[in-house]
């Protein structure tokens, strides 16, 4: 269903431009997304912010999957001289930090996730506005973010990159 709803839009940008292409000086323009999000100011500073956010609970992550790793291959070595009840201790011991630690794992992932896609959205709303001022400045009829081809001649990219690390 996605798919048609690709194919139905594609469409009708071809017939619009088609159309467009009729009127005399029709202007479009393309900008890649994801060199946007990979590459402008803002996406870095987001992704600094994020990392400068989540280092913390990351760095108690890996320690604790140490943690768990130690004791597994203690638990493993010395099983054979246990007896019974310590061998017991240590396997709900080892089973209980690892629930913890997928908790805290899953958590984890969860928040980086909203945050990030927090984040996205801001970059996201500003790279619209910066597209948008292009757009008139330059008057476009169409600006493009996502084609199965674009020539150079009709990128924007970087235009709208140097626009964005000069916004506020």
């Amino acid at each position: 269903m996605k798919r048609w709803h690709h194919w139905l839009v594609a469409l009708s940008l071809v017939a619009a431009a088609s159309a467009g292409f009729a009127q005399e000086n029709a202007r479009i323009a393309y900008v890649n997304t994801e060199r946007i999000l990979r590459d402008a100011a803002p996406a870095k500073a987001a992704q600094q912010k994020l990392e400068v956010e989540f280092s913390k609970r990351d760095k108690e992550l890996q320690e604790l999957a140490a943690r768990l790793k130690q004791l597994n291959e203690r638990l493993e070595r010395d099983t054979a001289v246990m007896n019974e009840s310590e061998r017991t201790r240590r396997q709900r011991e080892f089973s209980e930090l690892e629930k913890d630690f997928q908790r805290k794992q899953r958590e984890f992932r969860e928040d980086l996730n909203q945050r990030r896609n927090e984040e996205l959205a801001q970059v996201v709303e500003k790279t619209n506005k910066v597209i948008k001022q292009i757009a008139e400045q330059e008057k476009y009829d169409f600006i493009l973010q996502e084609a199965v081809f674009a020539s150079p001649r009709v990128d924007i990219t970087d235009k709208v990159l140097r626009a964005l690390a000069n916004a506020k």
